[in-house]
């Protein structure tokens, strides 16, 4: 049992290295070192939206001078006060009413907006959900039945994306036209693996990733169409004619690539042989448990094998829990016996997974054996999508509480002989 907490107490010292080396307010400082904002004739209105809002806009608003106007959307789970600035709180992954409100609030700001003004948009993972801003004869309650649909349909971030932009009034370039004709620059703290803008909180500084025909072609190829309400389909039957979006000065300051690299580093430092995956995790948790399953071999040393990442879950059933969550019982129900000590981490760095308070799992060779003496069946907790329940019962949850920041998410597999 030592060993093991030696081995949780490591990997948890690597997944706090990645969440470090995304705090937002460093990327927003060592930025702004490098690129101070322009100077404005009118005002400077800074809008934060995402999972890190709170802590970019307080860094971002140190280096603003003259008249200002700030305001930052998070989740619930993050609330915290910003001097000088609004701070509104909304839910997240599923929108609601106090997202509605938020994403009216932003639009108010933006469109309020001059020549002589400029805006500074701060974006984090997170903003889709937070900012719902449905077009015109879609609701609140539809846009969050489109997300319950979208988040159990085993879609990936980008596609998913690409279909809730055709539904939202800032989504896909829509903040700035709002914004126009304000000058609008974007620090942009990235969540999606592979770093495309236009996927990172759905891109609401850039140009949409798809068109309505694609969204609608999606939607039908993976039979969830008929599962969309009414309105959503008629939305998406009968689209808003496509509208120019301006430019902006997009800067990425912030990424999963980074975080793994810290993780890298840290481990080295604390004398792991490192091996760091050249290919992300992503893509259905069951796939990508196989290839964490495929690496799991004995070593002659002390290994870290680290990964980054996103999955994506089919719901089939009824339970509590989240991608990181299922990937690592998967790993703990179907892990080789190495004869060796192992353990494998699977965590959202911005602290949760899925609907649940915990941030992913932690599981070992005696997994499984703790989940049994515990009393549950977790082959059927499995099948039900109740990965929290057997990861609780082995006490094999990890729980970190809200970072504040969002890079998507990161693996860590420890092998000692």
């Amino acid at each position: 049992m030592t060993q093991t907490n030696d081995l949780r107490a490591t990997a948890r010292t690597l997944f706090d290295a990645a969440v470090t080396a995304a705090d937002p307010a460093l990327a927003v400082r060592r930025q702004l070192a490098r690129m101070p904002l322009p100077q404005s004739a009118g005002r400077t209105v800074l809008i934060a939206v995402g999972k890190a809002a709170p802590a970019m806009l307080a860094e971002a608003l140190k280096h603003v001078t003259g008249p200002h106007e700030a305001l930052a959307v998070t989740h619930h789970e993050n609330t915290q006060k910003v001097p000088g600035a609004r701070v509104l709180n909304a839910g997240h992954p599923v929108p609601d009413a106090a997202g509605a409100a938020a994403g009216q609030a932003v639009m108010e700001l933006l469109d309020s907006c001059g020549a002589e003004d400029q805006v500074i948009a701060l974006i984090s993972g997170g903003g889709s959900a937070l900012l719902p801003a449905p077009v015109p004869g879609l609701s609140l309650a539809d846009k969050a039945a489109v997300s319950q649909v979208l988040l159990s349909g085993g879609l990936d971030i980008v596609t998913m994306n690409l279909v809730r932009q055709q539904l939202s009034q800032l989504k896909g370039g829509g903040f700035l036209r709002r914004a126009a004709p304000a000058p609008v620059t974007a620090l942009i703290l990235s969540d999606v693996i592979g770093d495309d803008l236009r996927a990172i909180a759905s891109g609401p500084t850039v140009s949409p990733i798809g068109t309505v025909e694609e969204a609608r072609a999606i939607l039908k190829n993976h039979g969830l169409w008929d599962r969309l309400p009414a309105a959503a389909r008629d939305a998406l039957d009968h689209p808003r004619p496509p509208e120019p979006v301006p430019a902006a000065v997009n800067v990425m300051i912030g990424s999963n690539g980074q975080s793994v690299d810290a993780m890298a580093d840290a481990a080295r430092a604390a004398g792991w042989d490192v091996r760091v995956s050249d290919r992300p995790l992503v893509g259905d948790v069951d796939s990508a448990a196989q290839e964490v399953l495929a690496l799991m071999a004995p070593v002659d040393r002390p290994t870290a094998l680290l990964f980054g990442g996103e999955t994506t879950v089919i719901l089939r059933g009824s339970g509590r829990g989240g991608r990181n969550q299922e990937l690592a019982l998967r790993v703990a129900l179907a892990a080789p016996d190495l004869a060796q000590d192992w353990l494998f981490l699977s965590g959202g760095t911005d602290g949760r997974d899925g609907p649940t308070d915990a941030a992913g799992g932690v599981v070992d060779a005696g997994s499984a054996a703790r989940m049994a003496a515990a009393g549950q069946d977790a082959q059927k907790l499995l099948a039900n999508n109740d990965s929290y329940a057997a990861l609780k019962a082995a006490d094999d949850l990890l729980m970190t509480g809200a970072t504040g920041t969002n890079v998507a998410d990161v693996q860590v597999l420890l092998i000692r002989p």
